[in-house]
């Protein structure tokens, strides 16, 4: 997984005698370690030099964890790794994470972010990402989701999500392997465990994925219905990226973009709804269907609602309606349609959803409701 890096150290200027070569120098080094806007093809090989690319991202050269040389060329859409020497050992944590990001990180903010937001406020979080692969090193290509109880802009994060949408050699996430899920429609192998005070929850593709378009907010749910967020904590940067523990010269991020929508969201995040979910069943030999009452008892109104619960082993959902349910087993999360959006204080909303069991069939456990835990009728 990326650590999150140290400040860049201070450069200092060579010793001289003209005042004008002093100056000149200084300007030179400024251009490497700062984050001016750039122009395209701007190379960074300095730790953690950065810069800035469509007006609106960070790139990052983010080399943490080797003294060899990291060099990355600032493009007009993205970034290219030109050179990364050395290697460490694939047992332990990569040498680098060369990314380009949206939001806060580490004091470096991208211009115009709407970043650090609550995850309470946000509707939606679009984002588009292209890679350009190789074969001759060992690496990840990763997009990280980090959030936070609050709205910080440096340090360490409480919480990262890793999208892994290419992996080379033998490397894994931080943690175990937990299962499987389906998330924005793609089958994803399921890791969770900690570095440090950091969790990590990471999704694996069974195979690369060289360009996706995607909603940030259907991964930071999963987040929060396995209980690693609530709605009231904070999205502050995402970034896309890769991690080398061998080499990397060759792999680029061809196109990047991110947006974060805070017209709507799911109500106040700061008083979550007070809850109560009625599920009423209909079970056959191997079968079964499951009418679902979400009533708000809360005194707000909840505008965009998020149902989180888990379905007990060897149930399985088929299809659904009047809400999006995904993944189609274990912690489930079933999110409103643009039609039942709205729960008033004391109103009800309701969606059902088909499914297989095996052995004793059981009701599901833990429903929440934007983060808040429900009460069954």
């Amino acid at each position: 997984m990326p650590s999150l890096p140290r400040r860049s150290p201070t450069a200092g200027g060579p010793p001289g005698v003209l005042l004008t070569v002093l100056a000149a120098l200084a300007a030179l080094a400024a251009l490497l370690v700062s984050a001016p806007p750039a122009a395209a093809d701007t190379t960074l090989c300095e730790a953690f030099a950065t810069t800035t690319v469509q007006g609106r991202y960070i790139v990052q050269n983010n080399r943490w964890g080797t003294s060899d040389t990291q060099c990355v060329t600032a493009t007009s859409s993205g970034f290219r790794v030109d050179q990364a020497d050395g290697s460490v050992p694939t047992n332990g944590a990569p040498k680098s994470y060369p990314s380009i990001f949206n939001g806060c990180h580490y004091t470096v903010c991208s211009p115009g972010t709407a970043l650090p937001a609550q995850l309470g406020t946000i509707s939606r979080a679009p984002t588009s990402i292209s890679y350009s692969y190789v074969s001759n090193a060992v690496y990840d290509a990763a997009y990280d989701i980090w959030l936070d109880p609050t709205p910080r802009t440096d340090g360490v994060n409480r919480t990262e999500i890793m999208i892994w949408f290419n992996k080379v050699g033998s490397i894994q996430p931080v943690g175990s392997a937990v299962g499987n899920a389906t998330v924005a429609g793609r089958s994803w192998q399921v890791w969770s465990g900690n570095n440090g005070s950091t969790d990590v929850l990471s999704f694996v593709a069974p195979s690369a994925i060289g360009s996706w378009s995607f909603d940030v907010m259907d991964f930071v749910r999963q987040a929060v219905s396995r209980g690693l967020a609530q709605n009231s904590w904070y999205l502050t940067s995402v970034q896309a990226g890769f991690e080398p523990w061998q080499s990397g010269a060759g792999l680029a991020v061809t196109s990047f973009s991110s947006g974060v929508d805070t017209s709507g969201g799911t109500g106040d995040p700061g008083t979550p709804a007070a809850c109560t979910v009625g599920y009423a069943t209909s079970v056959w030999t191997g079968g079964f269907t499951a009418d679902v009452t979400v009533t708000n008892t809360g005194s707000a109104p909840v505008d965009g609602w998020t149902l989180a619960f888990t379905l007990p082993s060897g149930q399985r959902i088929t299809n659904a309606w009047n809400a999006t349910v995904s993944p189609a087993s274990g912690s489930v999360t079933a999110r409103n349609l643009s039609h039942n959006a709205h729960l008033a204080p004391g109103g009800t909303q309701s969606f059902g959803f088909q499914g297989t069991y095996g052995g004793t069939f059981a009701e599901p456990t833990g429903f929440s409701l934007n983060g808040a835990p429900c009460t069954t009728a």
